[in-house]
Parts: structure tokens; sequence; C-alpha cells
């Protein structure tokens, strides 16, 4: 058994310990995992060395890094402003769905970084936003709200094509206007409905009167062939029908005459 001097250090116990757990984080950080959906890179005093799928990976520890990349459709949210044709200034809330191909990460960490969701994404989508809306006024911007969202998703699947990023869609889930313009915009409203509430009015008014015209001229009209139907001959038959009426209420008996004074008396029996 070996004697220990009081007083001394036991180096040998001291050493032991840190030598193990310092080979406890080499082992560990000799090897790195990517989990499904995700692609690793792997670089080596800053040089890219490669582009790493699913499954375990070794590096050399403390001096190899390595940066993950989601390639699942990620969702990112943007709030933007913006100004319509009529400069009427809109504040739009805006969903992306997008993602990146495994085979393209190389080529996205150096053009882009990791951090392309806010360093060339975002830009993307206020830029042509703004681009989009002011084509349109403000108060067609709600009506064609359908039409801004496909022109403005068909402009970001091209321009992030071109770098590497694929958009899924887009979509334009708030329009905010400012207090002034929803207030003219629901006074134009009333008026609208007020000015057609008239017009239907006047046409009904209209209507009538055309009524009332096309039944007088059909009266005159009739009055007219009336008219035109009583003639010298029906004047004639009326008066041969009057004298056969008068012939068939005579009893046959001959008006008699009483003399009185200086004109004859006819009585008639």
């Amino acid at each position: 058994m070996r004697n220990v001097t009081p007083g001394t250090i036991n180096w040998t116990a001291i050493f032991i310990p840190f030598f193990l757990l310092a080979c406890l984080f080499v082992v560990l950080g000799s090897y790195f995992t990517v989990s499904a959906g995700n692609v690793a890179v792997k670089l080596r005093f800053g040089q890219l060395l490669g582009a790493y799928g699913e499954g375990i990976h070794w590096k050399i520890p403390f001096i190899d890094e390595v940066e993950k990349f989601s390639v699942r459709i990620k969702k990112d949210a943007f709030r933007t402003e913006a100004f319509s044709k009529d400069l009427q200034q809109v504040n739009l809330a805006l969903a992306v769905n997008h993602r990146i191909l495994p085979n393209t990460v190389e080529s996205i960490y150096r053009n882009l970084g990791p951090e392309y969701t806010d360093t060339v994404l975002k830009p993307m989508v206020e830029e042509w936003s703004k681009a989009v809306i002011a084509k349109y006024s403000a108060d067609s911007l709600i009506s064609n709200r359908m039409q801004v969202t496909k022109e403005l998703d068909e402009i970001l699947k091209q321009k992030m094509a071109e770098k590497e990023v694929i958009v899924s869609d887009i979509a334009i889930t708030d329009f905010d206007f400012s207090p002034q313009f929803l207030k003219a915009v629901e006074e134009k409203q009333i008026a609208e409905q007020e000015a057609k509430r008239a017009t239907n009015l006047v046409e009904k008014v209209k209507k009538e009167a055309e009524q009332k015209i096309l039944q007088a001229e059909a009266e005159a009209k009739s009055l007219r062939l009336q008219r035109e139907v009583v003639s010298d001959n029906l004047i004639k038959l009326r008066q041969v029908e009057a004298q056969l009426k008068a012939i068939d209420k005579w009893d046959g008996r001959m008006p008699t005459y009483m003399a009185g004074g200086q004109m004859p008396f006819v009585m008639v029996k």
C-alpha cells in the first residue's frame, strides 16, 4: 500500500477525472445528427465543406462548425405599408409559405446566408407589395383582393425562385385603411344606395306615366274608330229602325179630328 505524505497533493486523483471529462467532450463533439426535414452544412475555419442529410455525421471537435437548415414548408407572417393609386395608405398583413430544397442548401448558405428570410424574403415582400398595391385605387382593392393576391403571388414565386427559394403560396390576411377613408367609403355607399332608390322611384313614375299614355291612346283610338263607323248609312238605318218600332206600336186606328175653333184637334185613340 502506497503511503501518501500528509500535506502533499495527489495529482493523479485530480488529473484522471479531468482527463475523462475532456475525453467525454471530445467524443460528444466528434459527431452531429441531422433530423428528418433538415439539412446541415459543415464549415472548417469558415470554409464550407458540404451539406449533410438525415443521420449521424462526424466532425472534428472544436474546429468544425455545423449550421442546420429546415427544408420543410415554413410559414412567415409579415406586415407592411403601401400606398394605393389614389394615395391612400394601406396596411397589409401577409402570410408566405416557402421552403428550400436539400440540393440548394450549399448555394443558399453561400449567397443568402442562414437568415435569408429576414435578409431576402421580407424585403422582397415589402417591395413588391408596394408595387402591386400602387396599381389599384383604395376602394377597388377590397373588391379585387383575389386579383391583387394572385399578382403578388406570381411575382414573388418568380423573384424568389431566382434566389433558389420556393414560395408555395402567399395570402393577404388583412387590409387596413385609415379611419377617414373607411368613413368616406361608408358615406359613398349610403349615397349610392339613396341614388339607386331615387332612380328606381323615377323609373316607377315613368312606367306609370307611360301606361296612362298608352291607355289614353287606346281610348282615343277607340273613339276615333267609333266616329268612323257612324256614317250616313248608319244614320238612315237607325231612322228606319225607329219607323219600324213606331209601326209595331200602331194599333190600326186612324187619328180623329175635332172641330173647335180655327185649328182642328186630332185625337189619337
